[in-house]
């Protein structure tokens, strides 16, 4: 089987630069892919991907070194084997808050005896290789979010479930759930920050990976230097966004500073 890339990078310590695909275009999926990410995750909760689009977002992903990745929109075991079998390399599931939550989470990805996941990888075979069944168990990237009240009583467990890879928050559901405004790159002065820097803290003591998602490449950065494994920044959709009003700011600005010299 073709080996987790990402998986093995944070075992050896070097932290994995992660990109998100919230549009559902092979397009975008192919112009991300070609930007030298250590791996991409389509976005099948808050992004505007279903199954249809994430398939072949997924294919072309694939044809680059890149390591394919996605977010479900549940906990949902349906869905979770089902973009498995489509070739997906690892699942970031949302709102796990206790230990059962996370064993359910592990079982949809992991083949029996370790889980309950059905056999059928039918894209899987491809990408991976002829003896997928016989790895997929370990190679399967399993991070399930910390991002509710609840998950934040209960770290020790969720963390310690046989089969959890790794966590991966969420800032902006985390920060609701603490009545704090919703929002990445959360100040320091933050309670938010504080449950940040302590969710860290327990993945360590875990022994298990840590990631979060970011605004911005400082604070990314800044989150490798605490000690994450894996960092997202922004999406395809912020990029395509900020990327677009940086040039039409830059041309109106042009435009009226010539205007306002043609006056004299």
């Amino acid at each position: 089987m073709r080996k987790n890339k990402i998986k093995q990078m944070m075992k050896e310590g070097k932290p994995v630069i992660n990109g998100w695909c919230a549009i559902p275009s092979t397009a975008s999926a192919e112009a991300m892919a070609h930007q030298g990410w250590d791996s991409l995750t389509v976005d099948m909760q808050h992004g505007l991907v279903d199954y249809s689009n994430a398939l072949p977002m997924m294919q072309t992903i694939s044809t680059t070194d890149v390591t394919p990745l996605a977010r479900v929109n549940w906990n949902e075991p349906g869905q979770i084997m089902k973009i498995l079998d489509a070739g997906c390399y690892g699942i970031v599931c949302p709102m796990v808050s206790n230990k059962k939550e996370a064993e359910n989470f592990v079982q949809a990805c992991m083949y029996p005896p370790d889980g309950y996941r059905s056999f059928g990888p039918i894209r899987g075979l491809i990408y991976g290789g002829a003896d997928y069944a016989d790895h997929a168990n370990e190679e399967i990237l399993k991070l399930a979010m910390i991002e509710t009240k609840e998950s934040l009583e209960n770290l020790d467990e969720i963390m310690s479930t046989p089969g959890v890879d790794g966590i991966y928050i969420g800032p902006a559901d985390l920060s609701l759930a603490i009545g704090e405004k919703p929002g990445f790159d959360r100040s320091e002065t933050t309670k938010a920050y504080s449950e940040i820097l302590r969710i860290l803290e327990h993945a360590k003591k875990n022994n298990i990976f840590a990631g979060i998602h970011n605004g911005t490449t400082e604070y990314a950065t800044k989150m490798i230097e605490k000690g994450f494994d894996f960092v997202t920044i922004a999406s395809d959709l912020r990029a395509l966004s900020a990327g677009a009003k940086a040039t039409v700011d830059k041309m109106k600005g042009s435009l009226s500073k010539k205007e306002d010299n043609s006056t004299y």
